[in-house]
């Protein structure tokens, strides 16, 4: 029977009973009628008539389950209170009330069914419900932890909920607080902890917030009453504790963790994420949960956080329990946060500057003449950190010199041993590498710092930056020069160091470490050039002794020393190693996309110094990598920007005469990539200068490696040599030998530069070598053999006359073609395509295609894309004859993927509609072949899923011709275009489209969960709905409904990414349908669909911020083409809405949203006044529905 509804008062004295039950005060609580369950007698206390225990056997067992029995049965307002008091009586039995779980579900049950109830309850009922909560914890100290912070999550819950009407003073709450904290009861003070932790997740509006099914509005407008006075008082009542703390001179186990609590709590108070005073569009960024979020406070907390000695109180805390790893980790966050402020809380600058001289005084108070912890590192790192990038540049040279200086003293100081640290963690490999990421954030630090020539006169740090870089070079060196390998006492390490092939490349793994390192090298370069010169100088003289001191034992075939030898190389190559990676950071920046320009220290250092330099002497030098440097006469008067470069290529000579010596495998492959990369890397900077990129020019360098000159002409046939050197032995070496072909593209993709490579016989002869497919060049890998390729299309379109260009196709490209038809002209082709040295060349083949792709530029297209065309069309016919061989398969698709990547956008209209003939053809027996193939296993998944990518990637790639497009017919193909191709009929859209047909079948949910997949097939969707919009409608029925529903899935169930570009997707399709005009088409029908979904994204969902432009452009299209669909989405909206208050702000708001575009039409105008009026209604109403 449905039990009768009870009022308010009656509900909260049957609670206030159930707390005199707890409490012992009544021994029975009777629960009439009106319990669903019919009256049921708890018993407090046995005795004579007392009933037995075993009357009431289910609490024992299921009492939590009754949870989800009564709130099935209760359904009627004020029924979920019956239903919390009942529980709460029946849990309220000396047996059920120590069970932890029934507690935390009563606990649950109560704060939810007080927040949905509220309006029905009256203020004094609320807050005896509250002291009750409150007085059942602190009466049962032994409490599990998760039941009481239950109990004091509803209590905060009740709080939050009566802070906007004011129902609840949280002044009597802290006042309660207070008491429990002068208590001197540690186990109260946790108590009192708890519950100020339990108001300061509730109110935080994070991930921690509970979700209680109130708007994000009520969350956020909470949290802003919530951070002007009672955080403040929460963060005060944290301080009085921590400075009681930190008089005592001992404290017990136990008050050391109240102690800890207490420290925790204020870290979480200065972590606050405080929001604007207008929190506008903020609702839903605030739910985020925030990394790093710096310390900005309202005004309103200036006096609490710019008292000196609240400031003071942190570092004596700190300074009392830093040997506590647990503790040491809050205190230095809470100073961080602290280091991190900013904002209205200062009153002008003058009040930055005094702050900051404070702090900076406090800090260097608590760390100078201190040995560092490992556990106060990264803290103390971050708290630096924040000084130098939150504090303005011109407060912190506003501080008193002394002190400035001292500062950058201490940060000197620190960066220096933690970088000593950090090389000690390498070396013990340890798991947490706490001193790495210290030293890495100071790094980037003094970046900040050096980068700023504005505050700080020109060598302002240099002789800090000489401190950090000899450290950074010392513990990168073997000793007796440096520390490398040292362990903590001194001693070397003897274990042998394994490297994965899967380990990260040191260039790559350490970039930004170097990057910063090189810069301060460039900061103090008068005397880190010649320290790195005469560092590189005398280790590249010992390995040249090391190995030929080996070489003539290896001819005497005497017994070598074995161990020891090896032990000296591997040190060498390690120091050699470091010395050039820091050199090549030093000298050039990693420039992606941009002009690789010589940095202005080093230009300006080596014009500073050229009236000292003798040109031929530096010359002679640079030209002479075979001897050293100190044995060519006037050797002091040289460049020292080129010494250092003749001193890189001087190990490079070393290691060259080493393979002639058929020392090879005494060599080090990594110091090979290194010499290769570093080539590289300053061949792209420095070879052949373009002198108007410049001021003025250094004359060494421009005599050196200027145009039409000899230095450069010398120098590019010494690093054609060494390429070549490496891939005579290199085919084992995978890394080596890719860095030694990026070097040889680096060497032809400029013009000038690919002038002076052609020149050289090298050149010639390794383009005849690879074009033969001799040994050892075909022993090389794909990607290298793809890439080699690529440099030898390059260097054809240098500048040569008509004989020697023609000549030279003839010899690279004319081989390939010809060994290409001979395999497959063959007549018994079919049945010898599986033996592997068919295989073998067919593979080469097309990765060889791939690579020629790769180098179409704008002046070579029409030459590659006839060249390439007439291959398509055979690769074509491979398609059949390898379909059960999918790594074939994949590379045949891959060589049309960059054949439309790289060439597309430069064809006129008969070359394009030559390749898309070509692809349609390709798709259709890619088709043929695998439409009802059967997948069963793993690895046929995976190779569907390189296939259909690959696929999408061309599609998309045939699709960018439609929006960049730098065909010139007359300047690109020079009158090969034949006249109007008006009899062909083949478009983008035509084999676009039958792609698409393709894949919808092929795409399944569980190949969508490849991410790289899932955001290709979107992205092809988005662009074929831009694109093409008028041929979605002409789709075959089961594939438009595929399109449809995957537009849906992308919307509701994928990634932000993916789902924006949904969006971008159904503006276009709305556009189309209301151009149609065709209300019964299936198109019309869909986009009305869609209309209730964005409807509902914006207004009801949360969504990130980024997503209300795309989200907006849709919906106002589908609104203006589904008016009437729109008012009833709204109306239906409205009527939903009980409340008086947020159904007129709602109706206003969405009068004043379409007020603009009335009635709303597909208009340039109009449709952005409505994207500005979302942008407000967002603001205004956009966290009312949208729950947590």
């Amino acid at each position: 029977m449905m039990a009768a509804a009870l009022g308010p008062p009656e509900v909260i004295a049957q609670l206030e009973n159930a707390a005199k039950v707890l409490m012992g005060r009544e021994r029975t609580v009777a629960v009439g009628a009106s319990s669903p369950v019919g009256a049921v007698a708890l018993v407090r206390k046995g005795g004579p008539g007392a009933r037995k225990r075993h009357h009431l056997p289910w609490l024992t067992l299921s009492s939590a389950s009754m949870l989800s029995i009564y709130s099935y049965h209760l359904g009627s307002q004020n029924h979920h209170l019956q239903f919390a008091s009942i529980f709460w009586c029946l849990v309220s039995s000396p047996e059920t009330s120590k069970v932890d779980y029934v507690l935390f579900q009563a606990a649950t049950a109560i704060m939810e069914a007080v927040v949905r109830e509220w309006i029905l309850l009256e203020k004094g009922s609320i807050e005896s419900l509250r002291t009750f909560l409150l007085t059942y914890v602190l009466q049962r100290p032994h409490l599990q932890k998760y039941v009481r912070e239950q109990i004091l999550l509803a209590v905060a819950v009740i709080v939050k909920r009566g802070s906007l009407d004011k129902s609840i003073d949280c002044k009597s709450i802290f006042h309660e607080v207070s008491q429990l904290i002068s208590s001197g009861n540690p186990t109260v003070q946790t108590l009192a902890c708890s519950i100020l932790t339990a108001l300061l997740s509730e109110f935080s509006s994070s991930s921690k917030t509970s979700n209680i099914g109130l708007s994000m509005e009520f969350h956020g407008n909470c949290k802003r009453v919530f951070q002007e006075e009672d955080l403040r008082q929460i963060f005060l009542l944290t301080v009085e504790v921590l400075q009681e703390f930190s008089r005592r001179e001992h404290l017990s186990a136990q008050m050391s963790s109240v102690f800890q609590r207490y420290l925790a709590l204020a870290n979480h108070v200065l972590s606050w994420n405080f929001l604007p005073p207008n929190l506008g569009r903020h609702y839903i960024a605030m739910f985020e949960s925030s990394q790093n979020v710096l310390l900005k406070p309202t005004e309103s907390w200036r006096e609490a956080l710019l008292d000196s000695r609240v400031m003071e109180l942190f570092f004596t805390v700190h300074r009392k329990i830093r040997e506590d790893s647990d503790m040491a980790q809050d205190s230095l966050q809470c100073l961080a946060q602290l280091a991190s402020l900013h904002g209205p809380v200062f009153p002008d600058e003058g009040a930055q500057v005094d702050y900051l001289a404070h702090f900076i005084e406090g800090l260097l108070g608590t760390i100078n003449g201190i040995e560092i912890e490992d556990s106060e590192a990264v803290g103390i790192s971050s708290i630096i950190s924040n000084l130098i990038t939150v504090f303005p540049r011109n407060v912190l040279t506003a501080i008193p010199r002394e002190l400035f200086s001292s500062f950058v003293n201490c940060l000197t100081h620190l960066t220096c041993s933690f970088g000593r640290s950090a090389a000690l963690e390498e070396v013990l490999d340890k798991d947490d590498m706490v001193y790495m990421e210290a030293y890495d954030r100071l790094l980037e630090s003094w970046l900040t710092l050096v980068q700023d020539d504005k505050h700080f006169h020109k060598g302002f740090f240099t002789q800090h930056a000489v401190q950090v870089f000899n450290s950074y070079i010392q513990c990168h060196l073997a000793a007796p020069d440096g520390t490398r390998n040292l362990t903590a006492n001194g001693v070397a390490s003897r274990e042998e160091e394994e490297i994965s092939e899967l380990q990260e490349d040191d260039r790559d793994q350490f970039s930004d470490q170097l990057a910063s390192v090189g810069m301060l090298g460039r900061i103090a370069a008068e005397h880190c050039i010649p320290l790195l010169t005469s560092l590189l100088e005398e280790r590249v003289t010992r390995l040249h002794g090391q190995l030929q001191r080996q070489q003539q034992q290896q001819l005497l075939a005497s017994p070598t020393s074995g161990s020891a030898d090896s032990k000296t190389l591997d040190d060498l190559y390690e120091d050699i190693h470091w010395l050039i990676l820091v050199t090549g950071y030093l000298l050039a920046d990693d420039t992606q996309g941009e002009t690789p320009l010589i940095p202005p220290e080093i230009m300006e250092y080596s014009i500073k110094h050229s009236s000292e330099v003798d040109i031929n002497t530096t010359l002679q030098i640079l030209g002479s990598p075979g001897e050293k440097a100190s044995s060519i006469p006037g050797y002091n008067r040289t460049d020292s920007v080129i010494r250092l470069l003749s001193a890189i290529l001087r190990v490079s000579e070393v290691e060259s005469r080493a393979i002639r010596a058929d020392l090879t495998h005494l060599l080090s492959p990594q110091m090979g990539k290194d010499i290769v990369w570093f080539l590289k890397r300053w061949a792209k900077t420095y070879l052949l200068v373009d002198e108007k990129l410049y001021d003025q020019i250094s004359v060494p360098f421009s005599t050196a490696f200027g145009a039409d000159t000899e230095g450069s002409q010398w120098i590019v046939g010494y690093l054609l040599q060494k390429v070549l050197s490496n891939l005579s032995v290199c085919s084992s070496e995978q890394g080596l030998a890719d860095d030694t072909v990026q070097l040889l593209v680096t060497l032809v993709e400029r013009r000038e530069r690919a002038n002076l490579v052609i020149q050289c016989e090298n050149w010639w002869n390794l383009a005849k070598q690879f074009a033969s497919r001799s040994p050892p060049l075909n022993f090389l890998s794909s990607p290298v053999q793809r890439t080699l390729m690529k440099a030898l299309v390059l260097g054809g379109f240098a500048h040569m006359d008509t004989e020697t260009k023609q000549q030279y196709w003839t010899e690279v490209l004319q081989p390939l073609q010809q060994r290409f038809l001979r395999v497959i002209n063959q007549e018994n082709f079919p049945q010898t395509c599986q033996q592997e040295e068919v295989k073998q060349e067919i593979t080469a083949t097309l990765e060889a295609l791939c690579g020629i792709a790769e180098a179409t530029q704008v002046d070579n297209v029409a030459i590659l894309f006839n060249f390439l065309m007439d291959f398509l069309t055979n690769c074509i016919g491979l398609m059949e004859v390898y379909k059960n061989t999918p790594e074939t398969v994949n590379l045949i698709i891959e060589v049309f993927v960059e054949v439309a990547h790289k060439q597309i956008c430069y064809l006129g209209e008969s070359k394009a509609m030559n390749l898309y003939e070509a692809c349609l053809t390709l798709l259709q027996v890619y088709s043929k072949n695998n439409l009802g193939r059967q997948r069963i296993d793993v690895t046929a998944e995976e190779e569907q899923y390189q296939d259909l990518l690959l696929i999408m990637e061309l599609l998309t790639n045939l699709l960018s011709k439609e929006f960049i497009d730098f065909s010139d017919t007359d300047e690109v193909f020079r009158g090969q275009e034949p006249g109007p191709a008006a009899s062909r009929s083949v478009s983008a859209a035509d084999v676009v489209l039958y792609g698409v047909n393709l894949i919808l079948p092929l795409m399944s949910q569980d190949l969508l969960k490849f991410p790289t997949l899932c955001n290709q097939y979107y992205k092809l969707i988005t662009f074929i709905c831009e694109i093409f919009p008028e041929k979605i409608p002409q789709l075959p029925e089961d594939l438009f409904k595929s399109l449809m529903y995957s537009l849906e899935l992308g919307m509701t169930s994928m990634s932000s990414e993916v789902c924006q570009l949904c969006l971008e997707a159904l503006t276009p399709l709305a556009e189309q349908c209301a151009k149609a005009q065709e209300t019964d088409a299936p198109l019309f029908l869909a986009t009305r669909h869609f209309l209730k979904l964005v409807f509902d994204m914006l207004v009801l969902q949360k969504h990130s911020t980024e997503m209300t432009t795309a989200a907006g452009e849709a919906f106002y299209t589908l609104v203006c083409l589904h008016q009437a669909e729109y008012s009833e989405l709204v109306e239906t909206l409205l009527s939903s809405q009980q409340d008086p208050v947020i159904y007129q702000r709602l109706a206003d708001a969405f009068n004043k949203l379409t007020a603009s575009s009335t009635p709303p039409a597909l208009d340039r105008k109009q449709k952005m006044a409505f994207l500005k009026s979302l942008e407000e209604f967002m603001a205004n109403v956009g966290g009312l529905l949208c729950v947590k």
